[in-house]
């Protein structure tokens, strides 16, 4: 399997069927496509109503179901949301040959594969701290604000984070029991609270599932490294009253070494582009309804991901190793009270746990210097009731509320377990309380012309924690002159809390030469002191979020679905270690976090509220030497200015027996930055590490009878190197998928699908850039990936 001609073989069967099928798709076509990336979804619920009991005793008892219908972004039954919303279902992710929710997420335009990513790899970290895998997971980076500004959900659950930038990994999520995931890519914090700036993605389970599924999967790099293996089980059932979901994977792979690229060959070995990885893990969902009145649910998910990767200098090297636990349990009760109204009980309990090693290693000798262990504990708590139902009838229907309140904790734990020290150890508790009211003022029966549809909405939450109070307001309006086409608008506020090891890593006095900062014209022995770490007193970001959508679903072409998006995001308040280079000391961007001529008081004062000292000049701590006190702690001081257009679209043909669908979506983004109020600001996308400025993924699905094929090509513009001035070229895959299913047989082939996939069909190397250091991956990958041409076959079987 692993052999060249044998790869060589499978890539050109696939590009040959790919346009064999893509000729052939010109005469045939019929099936309904469900699953569009992208397009213009539908962004209103149906409202939930409790079951009618059946009168005809001689049937088979009917199942007293009573559905939870999630449109996120909203808690509105039967409401809407003013918000985009980019819909990815179940059959979407067959189609495209998703093997896992990160593909899923990395796939999307809107969505930054920065932060924390499988093949984010060494040198990534210079475009924010948070540009490092210490899990293996993968995590939603909406806007590419950081993984700790999207707020990622289950069924509508808070996850726990994970290591040490809050990020909350979906890879271990079993794909195979994903209804759809929804990503609102907008700012979210007056319906969820913090975290949802960037947006809110919500992974939905599937509810009812009957009979099991398993399946394995195997992948390899044609250039070399990534060698994957991947097995599932998928069990579910239902009755009357309820119904069940079990579903367990593992998979494995291994890593992709610079010495397997022709273009890293030159770093330090050993050193990884793409971490080794290997995962076990098990999800369960049920739900019980209790006659007419409630209905019960629990969703709890568990994981255990190793991971290995190394990095290498001119002398040493440090591979790490790493394993992480997680954990999610969410039980809940909704009980059906009079009127319509429904009172929902929730909680939420979630662990994970990073224990990990990272030893100095002599590269000459192969002599461990010491072993570097140590451990990041994320632990969060949620308890919350809310109710929701019709308050008075309006011309356009029932104006409906929402209300609730709860309380959240988040504990989080950095230690050194060959020092035994800690790094950071605190809490982060609030108490918040929200309101949404959806209001319908005209609807399509009432025959108003030029208005169709026209729907007010408003939510406000307020959030009492130990970081302050916080409220967050956000309007919206829902306006649609005619069937064919709909306008959305939306204005609000958002926010983030800081992060736990922004508040409560532990902090650091550095006694440094003067030289060592740039400083020119002082006296040889001249010193300074640097300080680092968290900040107890940080407050929260804060975030302004304006957002229009204009869809376009002509009824004379039902097929077609098209959303143009303007989006505009002012964030601010945002927290950073401000000094990221050593040109500190006479520069004028960091002259707000430089004390020059420090007064001895003022120097006892900074060793005082340090736990730790260290003396890197040679002699002792001497005041007078001392002529600057840098201050690179976290402190709320940024400002960034985000602002872009999307655009995505759906059409579907009915060719003869067949169906041909192309769908695609396209962002432009640009964010500027500034340190302080007085700097101009500076570019933040487009250049090296962070989102590019054009993001698009466009491509087509074909299907007859049990055989679909699909075709897609992903773009990313060149990122400029801002060290050097200059901008590396763009960055054009293609990915296709050869999917046949047999249906219902009468033989051992019944119901199985075989599905033959190619990522980086044409085997494109990532653009390069000059690297700072041979430790450094010489190209961005956090943009672009070293994974190269990547073939996986498939087989799985129903019963």
């Amino acid at each position: 399997m692993k052999t060249s001609t044998l790869r060589n073989a499978i890539s050109i069967a696939l590009l040959v069927t790919a346009i064999g099928i893509g000729e052939r798709a010109m005469a045939q076509d019929t099936t309904t496509d469900t699953a569009t990336q992208g397009s213009a979804p539908v962004t209103q619920a149906p409202a939930k109503t409790p079951p009618k009991k059946s009168t005809d005793k001689s049937a088979a008892p009917a199942a007293t179901n009573l559905p939870t219908v999630t449109v996120t972004g909203t808690r509105i039954r039967g409401g809407s949301t003013p918000s985009p919303v980019i819909t990815i279902g179940s059959e979407q992710i067959r189609q495209e040959g998703f093997a896992d929710l990160g593909e899923v997420i990395r796939s999307v335009p809107q969505n930054f594969s920065g932060g924390q990513n499988p093949g984010v790899a060494a040198g990534a970290a210079t475009g924010g701290p948070s540009n490092q895998n210490v899990t293996g997971g993968s995590g939603l980076n909406l806007r590419g604000l950081g993984p700790d500004a999207t707020l990622t959900l289950l069924n509508g659950r808070r996850m726990s984070y994970g290591g040490f930038s809050q990020a909350v990994d979906v890879s271990a999520i079993p794909v195979e029991a994903v209804e759809r995931m929804e990503i609102v890519p907008d700012g979210a914090s007056a319906i969820y609270g913090s975290d949802a700036v960037g947006g809110v993605a919500n992974v939905i389970l599937k509810r009812d599932f009957e009979g099991v599924t398993v399946g394995a999967r195997y992948g390899d790099a044609t250039e070399g490294g990534l060698s994957t293996h991947e097995y599932s089980a998928t069990a579910g059932t239902t009755w009357a009253t309820g119904g069940l979901i079990v579903a367990g994977k593992k998979s494995a792979n291994d890593p992709i070494r610079s010495d397997q690229r022709d273009y890293t060959r030159s770093m330090y070995r050993p050193s990884t582009l793409w971490q080794g990885n290997d995962l076990r893990s098990g999800l369960l969902s049920l739900h019980q309804s209790l006659g007419d009145a409630a209905e019960l649910h629990l969703d709890a998910l568990g994981s255990t991901r190793d991971i290995q990767t190394d990095m290498a200098y001119a002398s040493v090297y440090y591979p790490y190793r790493a394993q992480t636990h997680s954990t999610l349990v969410a039980p809940g009760v909704d009980l059906w009270l009079g009127g319509d109204w429904t009172l929902t009980l929730n909680g939420a309990v979630g662990n994970d746990k990073t224990s990990f090693a990272q030893p100095t290693v002599s590269s000459a000798t192969g002599t461990v210097a010491s072993d570097g262990r140590g451990a990041y504990s994320n632990k969060s708590r949620t308890y919350e009731i809310g109710a929701e139902g019709p308050l008075f009838t309006l011309p356009g229907g029932e104006a409906r509320l929402a209300t609730g309140a709860g309380y959240r904790r988040n504990h989080f734990l950095d230690q050194s377990l060959t020092r035994h020290t800690i790094a950071a150890d605190g809490d982060q508790s609030s108490r918040f309380a929200y309101a949404e009211l959806n209001l319908p003022l005209v609807g399509p029966e009432q025959g108003v012309g030029g208005v169709d549809r026209l729907a007010l909405t408003g939510a406000v939450r307020t959030e009492d924690g130990d970081y302050g109070t916080v409220t967050t307001p956000k309007i919206g309006v829902i306006y649609a002159p005619s069937t064919d086409l709909s306008l959305k608008a939306s204005w609000g506020k958002s926010f983030k809390a800081p992060t736990l090891s922004q508040r409560y890593s532990t902090q650091a006095a550095v006694y440094y030469t003067a030289a060592t900062f740039g400083g020119a014209g002082y006296p040889a022995d001249a010193a300074v002191l640097w300080l680092s770490g968290g900040s107890a007193d940080l407050r929260p970001e804060r975030a302004r979020t304006w957002s229009t959508s204009l869809a376009f679903h002509p009824a004379a072409l039902p097929r077609l679905e098209t959303e143009l998006i303007w989006f505009d995001i002012d964030y601010t308040q945002r927290i950073l270690q401000p000094i990221t280079a050593y040109d500190v000391l006479g520069n004028p961007g960091y002259a707000d976090f430089v004390d020059y001529q420090p007064s001895a008081d003022a120097q006892a004062t900074a060793l005082a509220g340090a736990s730790n000292f260290y003396n890197y000049v040679g002699t002792p701590y001497d005041a007078s030497k001392v002529v600057a006190i840098i201050d690179g702690r976290y402190v709320n001081a940024s400002r960034q200015r985000i602002k872009g257009v999307d655009l995505s679209g759906s059409y579907r043909f009915h060719l003869g027996a067949g169906r041909l669908t192309v769908r695609g979506s396209a962002s432009w983004l640009d964010s500027t930055q500034a340190l302080t109020t007085t700097q101009t600001p500076y570019d933040l996308a487009g250049t090296l590490f962070h989102p590019a400025k054009t993001s698009t993924r466009l491509g087509a699905v074909w299907s007859q009878g049990g055989i679909s094929a699909s075709l897609f090509g992903n773009y990313k513009s060149g990122v400029t190197d801002t060290v050097h001035g200059t901008k590396g070229a763009s960055f054009t895959t293609f990915d296709t998928t050869l999917r046949y299913d047999t249906g219902k047989r009468d033989d051992m082939l019944a119901d199985m699908s075989f599905e033959l996939a190619a990522q980086n069909l044409l085997d494109r190397a990532p653009p390069l850039y000059v690297a700072a250091s041979l430790t450094y991956a010489p190209y961005d990958s956090t943009n672009y990936s070293a994974m190269g041409r990547f073939l996986s076959l498939s087989v799985t079987k129903h019963w």
